[in-house]
This record gives structure tokens, sequence and C-alpha cells, in this order.
């Protein structure tokens, strides 16, 4: 039986999340609905563009991220999960003030891409603000990892593989990441990461292998199931 109460901020985005969801249900340790997380759910798809928000060409999402985690807290939320990458350069800000713990998708993320490459490399496929970001290479140098970062041109295609997911195409999603991806494996043929919640649901419509990608909502679902069953 799960010992805590998970709260999951979604909205950022809706499909994205729904994902999450669909995964941590289906990997959960339950043989019946009583064992399965006790989960409250706030989602807000009004929240700002985290991307936008990071590059400085839209508003800045902290204060509504911040209000509604504490707002699951007070819900009754004893541990925290948000289906987000770019989300997480803004709580980082505040995450020490959180009074509950967090599971961060972007270390557990790169513990999952490290064990799956071997400790060696990966390509990181992330939104624009992600990539700006540098959270996940700042996480990868602490567990003595390395991210590869595609070229100008493939992140143009990555990006819009992630408005596609967004805008509900993923047939248009999957061919765009079957390309993308094909042109990065010419390059290095090494596993991909997908540091955006949206590029998992495109790398599925793309038909290419399904064990050389790392899924940051697989890897946060995990992450959530070892927190919440304490294994």
């Amino acid at each position: 039986m799960p010992a805590k109460t998970l709260g999951v901020l979604g909205g950022m985005g809706p499909a994205a999340c729904a994902e999450f969801l669909r995964i941590l249900a289906r990997d959960a340790p339950a043989k019946d609905d009583s064992q399965h997380p006790k989960i409250i759910m706030l989602s807000d798809p009004e929240t700002p563009d985290r991307s936008d928000g990071l590059m400085g060409t839209g508003p800045d999402p902290l204060p509504v991220i911040r209000k509604n985690l504490l707002q699951l807290v007070e819900w009754g939320a004893e541990v925290l999960a948000v289906p987000c990458n770019t989300a997480h350069y803004f709580i980082d800000r505040f995450r020490d003030e959180l009074p509950v713990p967090l599971v961060h998708i972007v270390e557990a993320t790169t513990e999952a891409a490290k064990e799956l490459s071997q400790g060696n490399c990966s390509w990181l496929l992330a939104t624009d603000g992600t990539q700006k970001s540098l959270i996940y290479p700042a996480c990868a140098e602490k567990m003595h990892y390395h991210f590869l970062k595609p070229s100008n041109e493939q992140q143009e295609k990555v990006q819009r593989c992630v408005r596609l997911v967004k805008a509900g195409d993923m047939k248009s999603a999957g061919e765009l990441m079957r390309e993308a991806v094909s042109e990065l494996w010419r390059e290095r043929d090494v596993p991909v990461t997908m540091g955006c919640t949206e590029l998992p649901l495109a790398y599925e419509a793309s038909g290419l292998p399904g064990e050389r990608q790392v899924s940051s909502l697989k890897a946060l679902s995990d992450a959530c199931i070892r927190v919440l069953y304490d294994a």
C-alpha cells in the first residue's frame, strides 16, 4: 500500500500529464484499486508557457506554479510531482521552501539515462527553454554523465514536435520525430533522452524502437512509485 498521498500539478501540457497518470497506473505494484496511490491533481492549462517565460518572450510562470504546488499541499499532498521538465527551472528557485518532498523529473530522467546508456552519454531532446536553462547538463555533471545537444536546425524540429503534440497532431509529430532522431543517430548512435514530457508521445508515434529512448514521463513515474511504495 502506498504510504503517502501524491500531489500532481498538471496542465503543462494536458496530454503529457494524462500519459503520466496512465503510466503510473500501469506500473504501480497494485493488485486491486485499493493498492494504487491516492492522487490529488491540479490541472492548470492557463499556467504561462514555461519556455516563453524562460526565454523572456512571455510572462513569468513561477508565481502560478508555486501557488498551485502549495495549493496541492494544502489539499493534503504529501509528495509532489510535476510532469513538465521546463517547469523545474522555476521550481528549483523555491524547491527548498516547499513543505513536502518533490520528486524531481530532471533528476529522475538523468538517472534513467545514465542507467540505459551504461554511464556514457545520450542525446538530449527538450524544449528551447529547457536547453537554454542548462538544467539537464547541470544535473548530469553532478552524476558524472553527459548529454549531447542537437544542432540549431535539429532543435527547431524538436521544438516543432512539442507544438504538434500540444496541438494533438500525433501523426505529424511522429513523422518529424523520426526524421530528427534518424539524423542524430547518423551523427552518433546513442540513446535519446526525452527531456520534455510531450516528446515521448511523439516518439511513440514515430515507430522508432522504444528501448532506444529515455522517457521523462516513465522516469518520473518510476521515481514516484519508488517513493510512494518505499521501494
